[in-house]
């Protein structure tokens, strides 16, 4: 007996498939990849937050550590040079620097020191400078330093003589990732008293909806001050990170709160909610699996543009000196040191607003993304 033929394999063109039979993520993938501007502010978060990981490594210097030889507090960005004095090309180099103060302008001048050479190396080892990666591998590892005696300040030097261009890459992972962390928090925080409240009703929804309220009329930065002002102003600079984290968190979910309560208000009457209901579903299941996931269009949104906010008020707070402290590092106070030595230190020393510069760049790429996002949720704005 013959066997039955094999039907021909039938090749689908995905290219042509209807829209019709996407899933919702992926016609909002689809539409987020034409938004231009979004994905540059993804490509650049990316390498924001790439920078902040390996902070450690990029960093020649340690976080604390100053320099007190030839007097080098706000040293300028160091020259590196690629040719020798007979101008032949040679490895990559920088000459160790000396102070002098100008009696006529009382500004300091730094001339480099040409008997001193210090040639760059590459993946190099700092006995100096150890450290964990990512808080479990212990190594000196860097991606580049200089050898003895001179040293290499990319952004130049503070007022105590510490690399700027490493307090920078460490300051990175604060100002980057408390945007984020109060983010999350907030948006969880909004979500359990929204739902509460708009499932529920009743003497629970008006309790919250009274504190909501409270919150929303106190101006943000009072609170903020008030707040951080519970706490000793000589506490741990770690513990000052969490707590300002969670202060974020605590003033910034009110606006969460309120939509989520009446897109759960007009959501538990629907037919599905009902049988969920019927069939025996608890009430934390139906408010978890079958209503908050209706609001995720809405969270994801909502959540790229906290984010720059919260970056923002952690800079100002850092900035007036009640935020992140040191001896850590964040592009906040970071920027208050520059206010701190006047205005005179700015137009002498532009390369110390390169902070402010990393601050504006990583709000408009979170801007960027949150605008691509909404377009792309956004029947109206789908192209």
């Amino acid at each position: 007996m013959s066997q039955a033929a094999t039907p021909p394999k039938v090749k689908i063109d995905k290219r042509k498939v209807s829209k019709d039979s996407l899933s919702q993520w992926q016609v909002v993938w689809i539409q987020f990849r034409k938004h231009s501007l979004a994905r540059f502010g993804v490509w650049i978060l990316g390498i924001l937050f790439v920078m902040a990981l390996f902070a450690q490594i990029i960093a020649p210097y340690g976080l604390t550590e100053y320099s007190t030889e030839n007097r080098v507090s706000w040293a300028p960005p160091s020259k590196i040079h690629w040719a020798d004095e007979q101008g032949n090309f040679s490895r990559p180099f920088v000459y160790a620097v000396t102070r002098k103060q100008n009696l006529e302008t009382f500004r300091d001048e730094y001339t480099e020191d040409k008997t001193q050479k210090s040639y760059l190396e590459f993946f190099s080892r700092r006995s100096e400078t150890p450290y964990r990666f990512l808080g479990l591998l212990p190594t000196d590892v860097h991606l580049f330093t200089v050898s003895e005696p001179a040293k290499i300040y990319l952004l130049g030097t503070d007022n105590f003589g510490r690399d700027n261009f490493s307090r920078l890459m460490y300051g990175s992972q604060i100002s980057l990732s408390i945007g984020v962390i109060a983010a999350l928090l907030t948006i969880a925080l909004g979500m359990v008293m929204g739902g509460i409240a708009g499932y529920f009703g009743g003497w629970l929804d008006t309790l919250i909806m009274r504190i909501v309220e409270v919150l929303s009329s106190i101006p943000g930065l009072f609170l903020l001050l008030t707040l951080r002002a519970l706490f000793p102003i000589d506490i741990n600079p770690v513990l000052i990170f969490f707590i300002i984290t969670g202060i974020l968190a605590t003033i910034g979910w009110g606006g969460i709160a309120r939509v989520v309560r009446s897109q759960l208000m007009s959501a538990k009457e629907q037919d599905y909610v009902q049988a969920a209901r019927a069939l025996g579903a608890s009430d934390s299941r139906i408010i978890g699996q079958h209503l908050l996931p209706n609001t995720a269009s809405f969270i994801i949104v909502v959540g790229s543009l906290l984010i720059p906010g919260y970056i923002l008020e952690e800079s100002a707070l850092s900035f007036i000196g009640v935020g992140i402290t040191e001896p850590y590092s964040s592009w906040g106070n970071m920027l208050s040191q520059t206010y701190a030595a006047g205005f005179e230190s700015i137009t002498a020393r532009p390369w110390t607003l390169i902070p402010g510069f990393m601050i504006t760049i990583t709000v408009l790429a979170w801007q960027f993304v949150g605008d691509g996002l909404r377009d792309a949720f956004d029947p109206r704005r789908r192209q």
